[in-house]
């Protein structure tokens, strides 16, 4: 189905659509290719069962569809979420500019079942992770500042890697990041969090650069900023160098942050702003996974468990 080339008038309304998310919507890079690569895949798969009108999709066409990416392509429902979300907004703007009567996908739901929860880290898998090593040089400084932010902020690996040093307001005890679809917000930051990093620009960061200057606040010996493998590699080093029989990923921090704050009582609302989520939705995830931990602790203690 790969090979099938789009007919003239489908190929350009896909590149209007691209247009108007990348223009009006200011989505990420990564979200705009996604949804173009959704897209493109509806409509090769209509041109496979000979259906050209977009006029004539309807609610049996769409769940034939959804079947086929399940049952032949094995797609998760995650994907099929995406894909549901994306065709959604592809039609509704054909209909806002009139080049098609109807948007069949507005009555369809998002695939809920199977949804995977993220994992998050105890908190006392955090203070093992957190805690600096016993001898400690720049090297070692710049990567546990890092990690002590990372969780003290809930940031996207991209946006920790990438932070410029002139993000970061000392005094007021926040960083200003510019997150998906050019989003920006701001994210306090805990007394922990601020020595680490006051302590960090001091001594280690200068030694690093060696003279050299750059703009970002975690920076490596060639005055550049790190790449994600690369931090993926430290929490691994780290991870292991803690005892922690465990598979972390860098994302697990962010996960342990929401979960964590959302477990003391912290506001849902809150805790979106600082992750940076468009949607409350996407929050809520987070809820779910506290109520699987008390579940976890009832069915455990619970003499008729």
């Amino acid at each position: 189905m790969n090979s099938i080339s789009l007919p003239p008038r489908l190929a350009t309304l896909h590149e209007l659509y691209l247009h108007y998310i990348i223009s009006e919507r200011r989505l990420a890079e990564n979200s705009i290719a996604a949804y173009s690569a959704d897209i493109i895949f509806f409509l090769r798969y209509l041109i496979s069962q000979n259906k050209r009108s977009l006029n004539t999709i309807d609610v049996a066409a769409i769940h034939g569809f959804l079947e086929y990416c399940r049952s032949v392509k094995s797609v998760s429902h995650r994907t099929n979420a995406r894909r549901i979300s994306a065709l959604k907004s592809f039609f509704g703007f054909l209909l806002q500019e009139k080049h098609v009567s109807h948007n069949p996908f507005a009555v369809i739901d998002l695939p809920r079942s199977g949804q995977k929860l993220p994992q998050a880290l105890s908190q006392t898998e955090v203070k093992s992770l957190l805690t600096p090593p016993n001898s400690q040089n720049p090297i070692s400084t710049r990567d546990n500042t890092m990690l002590v932010l990372l969780y003290s902020t809930g940031l996207r690996v991209s946006e920790l890697v990438t932070l410029p040093i002139s993000a970061c307001n000392m005094s007021a005890g926040f960083i200003r990041v510019i997150g998906k679809g050019n989003k920006e917000r701001l994210i306090p930051f805990g007394q922990q969090a601020k020595e680490k990093i006051e302590n960090y620009t001091k001594t280690a960061r200068p030694f690093i650069l060696k003279n050299k200057r750059s703009n970002y606040l975690f920076v490596t010996n060639r005055g550049s900023c790190m790449t994600r493998l690369r931090f993926w590699q430290i929490v691994k080093k780290t991870t292991i160098a803690a005892g922690i029989d465990k598979k972390i990923s860098p994302h697990m921090l962010r996960h342990s942050f929401a979960t964590h704050l959302l477990s003391h009582g912290a506001d849902l609302r809150a805790v979106q702003m600082m992750l940076g989520h468009s949607d409350i939705a996407t929050t809520q995830i987070y809820t779910h996974i506290d109520q699987e931990r008390l579940k976890s602790i009832h069915k455990q203690f619970h003499p008729r468990g």
